[in-house]
């Protein structure tokens, strides 16, 4: 898995522009997003990771991965609700990755046409999925198509990092934080990236 050939671009205006990032992006040589290149891998682990920790996240992953014989869209359809409930999911996230599994089934999602989609056409085909939400979408736009000028707004890790380096810990709306992120353009993603960094220097792939 490669960085996107935007990365070094990105990390170079970034620099320039802030002086946190400028400082981010060298605390993290030789790191990037990468994608696995799986729509669907991606989407799953974006609905376990909803509304929970980073940590508490990747230990519910790993249950529900070891349960099934491949994290693929016919296992999760074909899973009994149990299963699924045993590795910690709640029921309404079980409903929603079998929902979605069934989706990529059936043929009703087609991932490869997304990539011809803006990012606002695309969030709004996502959103449309039962159990996807604007965070949601965003990971995917972010983690799986790797588009560079993402600003999770909702995402509390983002903002947490956002209210520490910018504003001394004390806590920033998320109009605040966009205002903050404006100069990062077109870049946000590569911002947001190198902020969750911060926090976590483990990097996160959905």
């Amino acid at each position: 898995m490669k960085h996107p050939e935007y990365w070094d671009q990105a990390i170079r205006e970034l620099a320039r522009r802030d002086r946190v990032l400028k400082r981010l992006t060298t605390r993290y040589p030789g790191m990037g997003l990468r994608s696995r290149g799986d729509a669907f891998h991606t989407l799953a682990r974006s609905i376990v990771g909803q509304q929970i920790s980073v940590k508490a996240a990747d230990r519910v992953w790993q249950r529900f991965a070891a349960a099934l014989p491949k994290v693929a869209p016919e296992p999760v359809a074909a899973a009994d609700e149990a299963l699924l409930r045993s590795c910690g999911l709640s029921r309404q996230k079980a409903a929603y990755l079998q929902d979605l599994a069934t989706g990529f089934v059936e043929g009703r999602l087609r991932p490869r046409s997304w990539r011809t989609h803006d990012d606002a056409a695309l969030m709004a085909e996502l959103t449309r999925i039962k159990g996807i939400g604007r965070w949601t979408a965003e990971m995917f736009l972010i983690f799986h198509l790797m588009r560079p000028d993402v600003l999770p707004l909702d995402d509390l890790g983002l903002r947490r990092a956002v209210s520490l380096h910018y504003n001394g810990g004390t806590p920033l709306s998320k109009a605040e934080v966009r205002d903050i992120a404006e100069p990062w353009a077109p870049w946000r993603s590569v911002a947001t990236w190198y902020l969750w960094r911060s926090l976590d220097p483990v990097p996160v792939e959905y």
